[in-house]
């Protein structure tokens, strides 16, 4: 850790619903707080290509629009954006010290909200492959594979959406879930059974991935069945969820076997002054209103925080 450290009251980490919320709040209440917007700026959100449940939004709104807004709202109130990525942290004593790519930090509070990022099914190219027909985001990757056979993994609402979404494009989409019945709620899953375009493969699991610079096709296998068979396609999108992005944090603060970070009701985690919101502690909802509402709840124990140590 070096020296010369930019001194702030409030820093926020992460720039998405959950930081751009807390953000907002953070800064009507004079904090005067800077926000690390990370490697996703405006958060997963932003990939996806319609949000149909956001209150205020009777029509729908896409993700990338309304990370915009919320953007555009916290800039008015003078909350401080900076594109970086934070690279290494010490929470060790009160003055918190948080280094990224580009600027040293030294903060009176933190507020943590990096969010979380896609789990890989752990195959053998996997990475590999990613971007040569291995995708972990339809809306960012559906259009390139207009009239072509493809596959996505999953059986939760993201999975389930996300197979609705790719038939604007593929020829067929096989939905594959290893399970025999999907986790995501009934009007997707519904919807998903009524699509001719999409072929619920239940019970089934991707065993290998083929094809030499760019995928072809995948081996599957019947978990139930045992029944081993090669599917011809140009694409897999993987949907089985996300993992916290906390591991900057597990030696300062308590984290769960999950990887989420631990809070109380008033979102503040194991150490005084160092508060998290949104995905990378919330295992049960991941919803954008929950996120921006648990931002919002962690900027207004912050502020109660100074008022208790000043």
């Amino acid at each position: 850790m070096t020296e010369n450290r930019k001194k702030e009251k409030l820093v926020i980490i992460g720039g998405g619903p959950a930081g751009l919320s807390a953000a907002i709040y953070a800064a009507r209440a004079g904090l005067d707080p800077v926000v690390i917007n990370g490697p996703e700026p405006g958060g997963q959100i932003t990939t996806t290509s319609e949000l149909e449940n956001y209150p205020g939004f009777p029509g729908g709104i896409g993700g990338f629009d309304l990370m915009q807004k919320v953007t555009e709202q916290a800039l008015s109130f003078d909350a401080r954006l900076e594109y970086e990525i934070v690279e290494k942290v010490d929470f060790k004593k009160r003055e918190f010290l948080i280094d990224t790519d580009m600027t040293n930090y030294q903060a009176e509070a933190v507020i943590i909200a990096t969010g979380a990022e896609p789990r890989m099914l752990g195959l053998d190219r996997e990475n590999e492959l990613r971007g040569s027909g291995i995708s972990y985001c339809a809306t960012c990757d559906g259009a390139f594979f207009r009239n072509k056979e493809i596959a996505i993994v999953g059986g939760g609402d993201t999975a389930l959406w996300e197979a609705t979404f790719l038939t604007k494009f593929a020829s067929k989409v096989y939905l594959l879930h290893r399970r025999d019945e999907f986790r995501g709620t009934k009007i997707l899953g519904d919807r998903v059974k009524a699509n001719e375009k999409i072929e619920i493969l239940w019970n089934t699991e991707i065993k290998e991935l083929t094809g030499e610079n760019k995928l072809s096709g995948i081996n599957v296998e019947n978990n139930k069945t045992n029944e081993a068979y090669h599917i011809d396609l140009s694409g897999v999108f993987i949907a089985i969820g996300h993992k916290p992005r906390s591991g900057l944090f597990k030696d300062f603060i308590d984290i769960d076997q999950g990887g989420y970070i631990i809070t109380d009701a008033k979102q503040q985690t194991s150490l005084a002054g160092v508060y998290a919101a949104g995905d990378v502690q919330d295992d049960v909802y991941r919803q954008v209103i929950t996120a921006a509402a648990s931002g919002a709840k962690a900027a207004m124990q912050i502020e109660k925080y100074f008022a208790s140590v000043e």
